[in-house]
């Protein structure tokens, strides 16, 4: 039998990985709960039911080139479907749950989708309110018992004796590295959805390009959360599946906490508004001590902040070990206490949440990229020399990145996808005729190595006198006030920039309690003059770091948190600043009412 080495070498296509993962047999490579209780998969259970999916689908009349829809929350049955999927070349098409019914519409009439694997009622619900408008009826199946709908485990059961192992066989062999393989639909923050389409070697060119990011081992355990059908998470799954790491699914992001203790996870990916909740729950904790306790917690928070990897003296040694052994092991501790990295994408991380974690040794490592890139670009390895707090870390190898005249990012590589389904024209405004893909993004090199990513392109607005704001960086400025839970920053075409800022509650609480401050339903929190001090004195010293013309003058204050289902935040979290101004036009309106800024 040929080693695993040797195996490796022969990975062309994602369900190669299926190979290998014969050679060294786990009882827990796939684990989620069922009735509060963790179930494992083993390696075997993992295989056999990748080959019943394959047979079940063709058994049922689907066919290499058609498409299947999956729309669920993470768990086995996702990976399950997906690899079934690759095996008999039909095209996956991955939707988020929490897709409005307009995008539903479009997705599943642009794919022509002829199957769908569904996890819930909410979801099915929405499936059936467009399925008057499809062109094609798909067939649905359900991971969860629905009245009425077909069950995925008898979907699977029912074909035990009618394998259709040959025909897999050969239909594997046929499979180009190069061929499509899955569709991924943009959120539409904008527009209708666009179909990325990704090949087997744009992924694996990346997991490839990846497996730098940390010192991963097969004895690993790893967190996943954040949804499948986004290309990060599955991508960085690939990873774990290739380097045969226990993956464990979350039951949801409000059993996080309790989930890291249980499973004691060495790796997970996260998006920075979760680091930073971490973080706020940190502080929140330390707000509680009293005394020498409460002094001691606070001089730990304060020398991380000022921590720098690269320049420690010895005396700075002496004090993080020291701050170690009494503080920050607490934190690792809270997350499950095996903890060696966290990856972050997907947006920008604030540079001192980067500087705390590594110094309480947890390296989160930020990273860059699109899904139309496969997705990393660049990222942060746990190497020291490869990372660089403040950036998203060197450009992975067999990628190119150059910086066009007016800043923006521009990369061409193996990652760089297909194009976009059945959309020339969006394809050509995306990628140059000389293979340059536009990301949008404005960026800068640090130490001629190191990615720097300063604004959106699009996002980047001119006041009234002339002078361009990038609001990216202010806001992430902002979210270091204690009291800024989600902040927003405007301007366009006014006489200065202002923000839109939503407050932490939790931290509210605590506030006011700490204050002696009463806030019950009738009070008018964004009124009150204590608060309005205590933010208003941040951002003068914000202020003072920003160019004249960036300075934010007459935040606005709210309360109601901005979310995914609300409409303001995009699957990922990323800020719809358009939908954002029009539900808050009175709050603009209120700020630019005046002939000057107070």
């Amino acid at each position: 039998m040929p080693n695993r080495i040797e195996l490796t070498m022969e990975i062309k296509r994602l369900f190669d990985i299926i190979e290998t993962l014969k050679l060294d047999k786990k009882q827990d490579l796939l684990n989620a709960k069922e009735q509060k209780q963790w179930k494992n998969y083993t390696t075997d259970d993992f295989i056999e039911r990748v080959n019943l999916v394959g047979s079940g689908l063709l058994n049922a009349g689907i066919k290499p080139g058609d498409k299947v829809a999956i729309i669920s929350n993470n768990r086995p049955e996702w990976n399950f479907v997906d690899y079934g999927c690759q095996q008999i070349g039909v095209i996956t098409v991955p939707i988020y749950p929490t897709i409005s019914t307009t995008d539903l519409r479009f997705i599943l009439n642009d794919a022509e989708v002829k199957c769908i694997f569904f996890s819930s009622k909410d979801i099915f619900g929405k499936i059936v309110s467009v399925s008057d408008e499809l062109k094609e009826k798909p067939t649905l199946i359900s991971f969860n018992p629905i009245d009425g709908v077909q069950f995925f485990n008898d979907f699977i059961e029912r074909d035990k004796n009618k394998l259709q192992h040959d025909t897999i066989e050969s239909i594997k062999r046929e499979i180009d590295p190069d061929a499509l393989f899955t569709i991924l639909y943009t959120s539409g923050t904008t527009g209708e959805p666009k179909g990325v389409m990704l090949s087997h070697r744009n992924i694996l060119s990346n997991v490839e390009a990846c497996f730098s990011l940390a010192p991963f081992h097969s004895s690993w355990k790893a967190l996943s959360f954040l949804p499948l059908n986004h290309i990060y998470e599955r991508m960085v799954n690939t990873i774990y599946f290739y380097k045969n790491i226990s993956i464990y699914y979350a039951e949801g992001l409000e059993t996080i906490g309790d989930n890291l203790k249980e499973i004691q996870p060495q790796v997970f990916v996260s998006v920075p508004r979760l680091i930073e909740r971490v973080y706020e729950k940190l502080l929140g904790a330390g707000d509680k001590l009293e005394g020498w306790k409460k002094k001691l917690f606070f001089n730990a928070v304060d020398f991380a902040l000022q921590h720098d990897p690269l320049q420690s003296t010895v005396i700075q040694k002496i004090k993080r070990s020291f701050y170690d052994r009494l503080i920050y092991s607490k934190w690792r501790n809270a997350l499950g206490g095996k903890v060696v990295c966290i990856a972050s994408g997907g947006a920008a991380l604030q540079p001192r949440l980067a500087r705390v974690f590594h110094c309480a040794k947890i390296r989160v490592l930020e990273g860059y990229g699109l899904t139309e890139t496969s997705p990393v670009i660049s990222v942060n390895c746990y190497e020291p020399t490869e990372t660089r707090i403040g950036s998203v870390g060197p450009v992975i190898k067999n990628t190119e990145v150059k910086i066009a005249e007016d800043g923006e990012i521009l990369v061409k590589g193996p990652g760089v996808m297909l194009g976009y389904y059945k959309n020339e024209i969006a394809t050509r405004e995306m990628i140059d005729e000389e293979g340059w893909l536009h990301t949008g993004d404005i960026g800068t090199f640090m130490d001629d190595r190191f990615l720097k990513i300063t604004d959106r392109k699009k996002e980047i607005f001119k006041t009234s006198s002339g002078k361009y704001i990038a609001p990216l960086m202010i806001e992430n400025k902002l979210k270091e006030c204690r009291f800024v839970e989600q902040c927003c920053v405007i301007g366009e075409s006014q006489k200065f920039a202002s923000a839109i800022i939503v407050l932490s509650n939790e931290y509210l609480k605590d506030w006011a309690l700490k204050n002696n401050l009463d806030l019950n339903q009738e009070t008018d929190i964004v009124s009150m003059p204590e608060l309005k001090k205590e933010i208003n004195a941040f951002v003068r010293e914000m202020n003072k770091s920003l160019a004249p013309y960036e300075q934010i003058k007459r935040p606005e204050l709210i309360t109601t948190p901005w979310t995914i289902d609300g409409g303001e935040l995009t699957p990922k979290m990323s800020m719809k600043r358009k939908v954002i101004l029009k539900k808050h036009e009175d709050l603009v309106q209120k700020i630019y009412s005046i002939n000057e800024a107070e």
